[in-house]
Order: C-alpha cells, then sequence, then structure tokens
C-alpha cells in the first residue's frame, strides 16, 4: 500500500513540473479583451479660441485643402478657432465654430447664444455677415495696404480681415497704420502679424461690403 502511494505522490509532482516547465508568458497584445469589458466613451475634447497655445498642431490632423477661394479661408480659419466644431466653448466664452463673443453676435443681430450654439446654418451667416461688416470698416486700409509688405509678411486682404476676427478692426487699423508696431496679442498668444501670414492670399471677393450687415 506504502509503495503504491509513494508511486502516486511522485507521479503528481512530475505532472506538476512538467506544468511547470511548459509554462509561456503571454504578451497583452495578444489578450483578446472581450466586446463586454472594453470602455467606450462620447465625450469630445475641443481646444480653446487659438489651439495653438495649448496643443501642438503637429498632433492635430489638420482640415483637408479647400483652395484659396472663399470656402477654403473660412475653414482654414475655422479650424485654427476650434477645429471646426460648431457647439465649442473656449475658457473665455468665445463661441462656435468660429469663436464668437456675444458682443460682436449681438452688432449682428443675434441675442441668444444657446440657439446660436445649436444652430450650425446661424454661424456660417454670421460668419459671412461679420467678414461684410469688417470690409466695409477697413476698405480704405485693404485699398492702401494690400500688397504692401510689413514687418516681413506680404499683406492681403483675407489676412487683413482674419487679423480682423481675431483681435477687432480697431485693432487690425492700429496695425497697419503703425506699420506694425501695434500688434495686438490674444490671450491665447496669437497676434495680428501671425494671422496676416497664416491666411495670406485667399480670394474672398464672393463676400461684398456691408456697413450694418445682419444674419
Amino acid at each position: 500500500m506504502k509503495r503504491w502511494i509513494g508511486f502516486i505522490l511522485h507521479l503528481a509532482m512530475i505532472v506538476v513540473l512538467t506544468s511547470f516547465g511548459s509554462y509561456t508568458v503571454m504578451n497583452k497584445k495578444d489578450v483578446e479583451i472581450p466586446d463586454s469589458l472594453k470602455v467606450t466613451t462620447n465625450l469630445e475634447i475641443f481646444a480653446p479660441k487659438d489651439s495653438i497655445a495649448l496643443l501642438d498642431e503637429d498632433e492635430v490632423t489638420p482640415p483637408p485643402f479647400l483652395g484659396k477661394a472663399f470656402n477654403g479661408f473660412k475653414e482654414a480659419l475655422a479650424f485654427k478657432e476650434s477645429q471646426g466644431k460648431y457647439h465649442s466653448v473656449n475658457t473665455l466664452g468665445y463661441l462656435g465654430k468660429y469663436q464668437f463673443g456675444s458682443s460682436t453676435l449681438n452688432l449682428m443681430g443675434v441675442y441668444d447664444m444657446d440657439e446660436f450654439l445649436g444652430n450650425p446654418e446661424l454661424q456660417e451667416k454670421a460668419f459671412e455677415a461679420n467678414i461684410a461688416r469688417n470690409k466695409w470698416i477697413l476698405r480704405r486700409d485693404i485699398k492702401r495696404f494690400n500688397g504692401k509688405t510689413i514687418g516681413g509678411v506680404k499683406v492681403t486682404e483675407s489676412g487683413i480681415l482674419a487679423a480682423a476676427h481675431l483681435a477687432g478692426a480697431g485693432n487690425v487699423k492700429k496695425y497697419l497704420r503703425s506699420y506694425g508696431q501695434n500688434d495686438v496679442t490674444d490671450a491665447y498668444g496669437s497676434n495680428i502679424s501671425y494671422y496676416m501670414k497664416k491666411f495670406a492670399g485667399y480670394d474672398i471677393s464672393k463676400i461684398k461690403q456691408q456697413k450694418n450687415a445682419k444674419v
């Protein structure tokens, strides 16, 4: 009986040792996670106005190049402002795809900010109205400085209007008339000269100047 017990214990040890000897550590990439254990989310993170200040632009997929017509201008500017997100609100309260302040929207006849955020068509109309309005305000400066070089940057109509979107038409007038000395920088680090260069050379003749443009 003792011989049988010893034989059984010896056999058990062989099985255990064999098991350890054939054990393989699996790499985590070889392990399939069941769908039921995977975590998903619908949250989106929006960069504030002038995402360049908080986010490396090389880490963000740029929008497709849409050419130098007005469509290309507005989409390039929208990407810089909010990555093209209609419902984006930044840390300073600027709203929508083009990051408008409420006071600017009021000038164009928009008073309900919640409605504005939820209405892409209204946001597009507001952008066009603001371009038309700034074209009228800056009409003499566009005529006078278009094609000239200030601070190493060639001045173009689209650059002027992009800078006006950033800093306001009044500050762009000061920049041009001081030949670049009054270069306003916003809260996120972008200045007029940067926008002048980044958005130069677009054809925005589609939008006509209008003194009191409304949506």
